[in-house]
């Protein structure tokens, strides 16, 4: 560490949590993204379900963050939704 002191990115990674921590960001981001979509169309958790042909409870899943959701399961969610998921490496 410099006289300067160290950015928050640094010390994060430096104690092993960046990569988690913006994992975690990620999920939030796109469950905000989700539920914002519902609201806008007006769709409850149980239509979602069904377009989805799956469970609420899986629609609860995917919309928490701390859920190990898979991408095919956000994509299928999106398509409910009537929206594509985009993907980049960056």
């Amino acid at each position: 560490m410099n006289g300067k002191g160290q950015d928050f990115s640094e010390f994060m990674k430096d104690q092993g949590l960046y990569e988690e921590a913006q994992g975690l960001a990620t999920k939030k981001i796109i469950a905000a993204q989700l539920k914002a979509e519902m609201e806008k169309q007006h769709l409850t958790k149980t239509a979602i379900a069904k377009r989805m042909n799956t469970t609420r409870t899986a629609v609860d899943n995917a919309l928490d963050p701390d859920f190990n959701t898979s991408l095919s399961t956000i994509e299928r969610f999106a398509l409910a939704l009537g929206k594509r998921v985009s993907v980049s490496l960056i």
